[in-house]
């Protein structure tokens, strides 16, 4: 009977136990669930916006008409006008403006230069501070990580007066060299090779392998993951870059005056903003969709290759 009592007993707690676990798992995949649509709704919205008519989109606005939204609705002009040569003002006037397809191609070109510069920086800078040892190494190490604690704001000003009296404006050169050293790229890089065996650059002394040699068929095979890492968040930095673009780099070529120097963030603005805004054709929709061609490629871009920055994270050895 004693026996009974317990199974029993233990049968009950095991019940109660599994009950508890799916109500705390329920609860926990509601909130995500909740959360998730939270952070998704706006792109959604925006999404849906961008392929709306001009007329439709004013009448949901105005009167929260959700049966604006519908299919009936929907059209590809918003598109066409994001890619066209011109634009149609609000008293109907046509007028020319550059392509958007220009401006891709700078932030193309702005993204890989800066990418290759600061992967170059940072893979030799870290391998310095990780495996060379010369003297003042810590100390210098630690001023740099100090530079990590002055807001990137404060050096905006002195950058672009270096930038000026250089002659750098609305040059190739001021997007893409100026921030091409990143001092939490060095530090991140810098873990991971402090995580491979020093064994390893013994024995390839031993074997008369020089720093270089090793740091190419060791070090950056090794860290690769983290290397990737830092390929990936330098283009979407550079993809993503407003300010720094809309300072040096505003007007025309320096060498080639028919040749406008902006990126995709300040020609959105340039192109959507006081022109569309008044425009006869919808100026809101346009500024969505815009807003969609330079948000979609990011978004793509970050869905193939979130895996590597996951894997690169923890082979740094940061933890967040």
């Amino acid at each position: 009977m004693a026996e009974h009592a317990m199974y029993f007993a233990d049968k009950g707690a095991l019940i109660r136990y599994r009950t508890k676990t799916i109500i705390l798992r329920t609860l926990v995949y509601l909130f995500l669930t909740v959360f998730a649509l939270f952070m998704l709704l706006p792109f959604v919205f925006m999404i849906v916006a961008s392929f709306i008519k001009a007329e439709a989109f004013q009448e949901f606005t105005t009167r929260a008409d959700f049966s604006q939204l519908g299919f009936t609705n929907w059209t590809f002009d918003n598109y066409a006008q994001v890619f066209a040569d011109h634009y149609t003002d609000s008293l109907g006037h046509v007028l020319p403006r550059p392509s958007f397809g220009h401006y891709f191609l700078n932030t193309f070109i702005v993204a890989i230069g800066s990418t290759a510069v600061t992967v170059v920086t940072a893979v030799l800078a870290a391998f310095a501070f990780a495996r060379l040892e010369f003297k003042g190494k810590n100390l210098l190490f630690t001023l740099l990580l100090a530079t990590m604690m002055i807001p990137g704001e404060m050096m905006v000003i002195t950058n672009y007066q270096t930038t000026i009296q250089i002659g750098w404006t609305n040059t190739f050169a001021a997007l893409i060299l100026v921030h091409g050293v990143s001092v939490f790229y060095i530090f991140y890089l810098r873990q991971t090779f402090q995580q491979i065996p020093n064994e390893l650059y013994l024995a390839a002394k031993v074997d008369g392998v020089n720093d270089i040699g090793y740091l190419f068929k060791v070090m950056i095979p090794i860290a690769m993951p983290t290397i990737t890492t830092i390929i990936i968040l330098t283009l979407m930095g550079s993809w993503n870059s407003f300010v720094w673009p809309n300072l040096v780099a505003n007007g025309n070529w320096k060498y080639n005056a028919n040749y406008s120097m902006k990126l995709v963030s300040n020609g959105l603005m340039s192109l959507f903003g006081q022109q569309a805004s008044g425009a006869a054709d919808g100026g809101d929709t346009i500024k969505i969709a815009g807003s969609m061609v330079v948000t979609a490629p990011l978004f793509v871009f970050f869905i193939i290759f979130h895996k590597y920055i996951m894997r690169g994270v923890s082979r740094s050895g940061i933890k967040g």
